[in-house]
């Protein structure tokens, strides 16, 4: 039923005076759980509104101080001092900036006007010659490029600890899946491997986006410089040194050689692109670790007082496991936003990337940070239980020798037709027992009351050994373990110094 006007009103005034007396609260609006419960500080600091603007007043102090290098006489000493002590926005600042921008409807300008504010001295040469894009897109490749030094030693840690992991259970048969059904044996530590090797691609391919990133620079309103040539007096060495002293400034190799009015919007889709393969890796990874919880293998760390569910009390489901898988989809959908965003830059620029930009690198970040996180704390604490592995491994073992008590009978004379036709009705009548009455695997039981297969009986029990089937599990691991030892070298002082990655919750 549709309530009156009159009673409309009265709610709203008892909602505002509720507000009033419990003052203003982060519960009152909607917050973001990714920094609310899943990424690290770090992360979300780097993202934040403080973080982001206060690199604007760096970007213009750099600006300045360049051009006063290169001969611009208006900008005084006394202005740069006065930037340099105000590169931190304040709350005080951002209110100047908020009443500003809602005047004038321009966020940059807005900014200029609150640095205008408590550097006076410089007001009148705060931006001078640039385009917003100097401020926006510089500060983006900036965040983007230290957010990767963020996840680059949180991603050598998980390594670290898969290889760690796989090397304690190189040796622990277990059964491996095609189809997801069971196929030859590899061991528990082999599988592991699989899973690190899967992020060692993902950590090579984000390091090479950020040893290749570049800067856009000082460029002008469309990426001819005309502004700066202009300031420069038609001194075009003195425009590629001003790019240079940036690049110098703000630790970056160089500058793309063909700007727009902003860098070109490829750059976000291969960082995209490499972050997102990120959550690929951890989707299949904790994939596998569910399977293997179902099966009571393996589990992720399970903390003593931790609830499974809030109805069936005896449950250890894996909500990290859970958690990352979840997260990992999201973070797999931000390329296509990203490729959409390149794709509909009409000319030299649209501002239909701006909004979605400012949710989608954030949150590609955050992601990625949340997930390496959790990555982190279920790879630091995962618990094997041997003696159901063997379980189920010796449920299927049977099966498993059948090819090789094959080349055994044909060693010995026998037909290997006649063999593969003997062992194929005994496997389908022990399968049959397995699916059809509930009873166990008994197919050795079947061979050892069959006189065919009289010439291998002796051989039976040694061949039931687990061991024999794995292959060269063992030594792939040790291997690739060792060469990933030497490539994570850089990141061996981080990993030394971290302890378990810590859930907020």
């Amino acid at each position: 039923m549709a309530l009156d006007q009159d009673t409309v009103l009265d709610l709203q005034r008892q909602i505002s005076s509720m507000k009033t007396q419990i003052g203003s609260s982060v519960f009152d609006t909607y917050q973001t759980s990714l920094t609310g419960r899943y990424c690290s500080p770090e992360m979300s600091q780097l993202f934040s509104q403080r973080s982001r603007h206060s690199t604007w007043r760096k970007l213009w102090l750099y600006l300045a101080e360049a051009e006063k290098e290169l001969g611009i006489e208006t900008i005084s000493e006394e202005a740069l001092k006065q930037m340099r002590e105000n590169l931190m926005v304040t709350d005080k600042d951002f209110e100047i900036a908020r009443v500003e921008e809602k005047k004038r409807r321009h966020d940059v300008m807005a900014h200029v006007h609150a640095f205008g504010e408590v550097a006076p001295s410089a007001a009148g040469i705060i931006h001078y010659g640039a385009t917003s894009c100097y401020v926006t897109d510089n500060t983006e490749l900036i965040l983007m490029r230290d957010a990767m030094d963020i996840l680059l030693p949180k991603l050598a840690k998980v390594l670290s600890n898969l290889s760690k992991f796989a090397l304690q259970w190189k040796s622990e048969p277990t059964l491996a899946y095609t189809h997801l059904q069971p196929a030859q044996l590899i061991t528990v530590g082999k599988r592991a491997a699989q899973w690190a090797q899967d992020l060692l691609f993902d950590l090579e391919t984000i390091e090479h986006v950020r040893q290749t990133l570049q800067f856009r620079g000082a460029q002008g309103t469309t990426g001819t410089q005309a502004s700066f040539l202009e300031i420069f007096n038609n001194d075009s060495q003195k425009c590629d040194s001003l790019n240079d002293l940036l690049c110098k400034k703000t630790g970056f190799p160089s500058c793309y050689p063909v700007s727009t009015q902003t860098y070109t919007r490829k750059v976000d889709l291969v960082i995209a692109n490499a972050v997102a393969g990120l959550g690929a890796t951890a989707q299949k990874i904790t994939g596998d670790i569910r399977h293997l919880a179902a099966w009571k293998e393996l589990e992720e760390p399970f903390e003593k007082d931790q609830i499974g569910s809030s109805a069936m009390a005896y449950k250890r489901n894996p909500m990290r496991s859970e958690r990352i898988y979840s997260l990992s989809r999201e973070l797999m959908s931000k390329p296509a936003s990203f490729a959409n965003t390149l794709s509909d830059q009409w000319m030299e620029r649209t501002l239909d990337d701006s909004a979605i930009r400012r949710i989608d690198i954030p949150e590609m970040f955050l992601l990625a940070d949340a997930i390496l996180l959790s990555l982190d704390n279920v790879t630091s604490g995962l618990v094997v239980y041997p003696k159901r592995v063997d379980a189920r491994v010796q449920e299927e073992l049977p099966f498993m020798i059948t090819e090789s008590i094959i080349m055994r009978l044909v060693a010995k004379g026998e037909s290997r037709q006649e063999a593969h036709e003997q062992i194929r009705v005994l496997s389908h009548q022990a399968g049959s027992q397995v699916k059809n009455e509930g009873k166990s695997n008994d197919l050795v039981d079947r061979i050892r009351s069959t006189d065919f297969f009289k010439p291998i009986w002796a051989d039976l029990d040694a061949m039931l050994d687990s061991k024999l089937y794995t292959g060269r599990s063992e030594q792939i691991v040790e291997k690739f373990c060792a060469e990933l030892d030497g490539k994570l070298g850089e990141y061996k002082a981080y990993i030394e110094k971290a302890g378990v990655a810590e859930l907020s919750v």
